[in-house]
């Protein structure tokens, strides 16, 4: 991170969660701005510019869910949807709406401090521009279009490839699979859900070491997949 200390933003109307975040964060070195409402928290995202927001779905003057939409018609910061809403759908509509990760409450400071580095990081890749990708033994140069498993060139089809790179653009991040599909197949296909398990398990065949246990290509039930990224 450039910043040694970075702003998050925290939008949150829970007192004991704003605490609790408060305390966590700045023990680890990130400045917090704090606000309970909608409004507030639109309005510090703008005047703060923080590296990254943490928002609260359940928000008194406005839902989250528009509050990301909103967030993103004019910025790429990092959004991470904190909530009591632990259902699939309430997960796929934040993630649908722009939100780059969802932790459900209750949860640990290891797992929130670990995704805020997960989102930071590709943010500042991001900014970047950087062509190639890497984690363990998969390498990924985007400019080339070439993929490699243990130093080994792996061949993959065009519709194969290009999920692949959808995964790499998104890295870390959870992505439905409604995006992908309108990403990879086009904007009528986001209910063909089983042209996406297909592939799916064809790039897992091709690189991970046991596709039946994957390390790279994870799944989160119900909602999508996720491309992981080094720690």
């Amino acid at each position: 991170m450039s910043d040694p200390n970075p702003v998050i933003l925290v939008i949150e109307d829970e007192v004991q969660m704003r605490r609790f975040l408060r305390a966590s964060l700045t023990s680890n070195g990130y400045q917090v701005v704090e606000t309970d409402t909608a409004e507030a928290g639109l309005a510090q995202a703008a005047a703060r510019n923080p590296e990254l927001i943490l928002l609260d779905l359940g928000l008194p003057d406005q839902d989250g869910l528009a509050v990301t939409q909103r967030l993103r018609e004019w910025t790429k910061t990092p959004i991470i949807v904190i909530s009591a809403r632990g259902r699939e759908e309430d997960k796929i509509q934040a993630l649908d709406a722009g939100a780059d990760d969802y932790l459900t409450k209750p949860f640990g400071v290891g797992e929130l401090l670990a995704r805020m580095r997960v989102a930071l990081r590709n943010a500042a890749r991001g900014e970047l521009g950087s062509s190639q990708f890497s984690v363990g033994e998969l390498k990924i140069d985007l400019i080339r279009r070439q993929v490699l498993v243990s130093e080994k060139e792996v061949h993959l089809t065009p519709i194969e490839y290009k999920l692949l790179a959808t995964l790499v653009k998104h890295a870390g991040r959870v992505i439905t699979h409604r995006q992908l599909l309108r990403e990879v197949w086009g904007p009528n296909s986001s209910d063909q859900t089983q042209y996406l398990r297909v592939y799916m398990g064809q790039l897992r065949h091709k690189l991970e070491q046991n596709p039946s246990r994957p390390q790279f290509l994870t799944t989160e039930p119900g909602v999508g997949y996720r491309l992981k990224t080094p720690e």
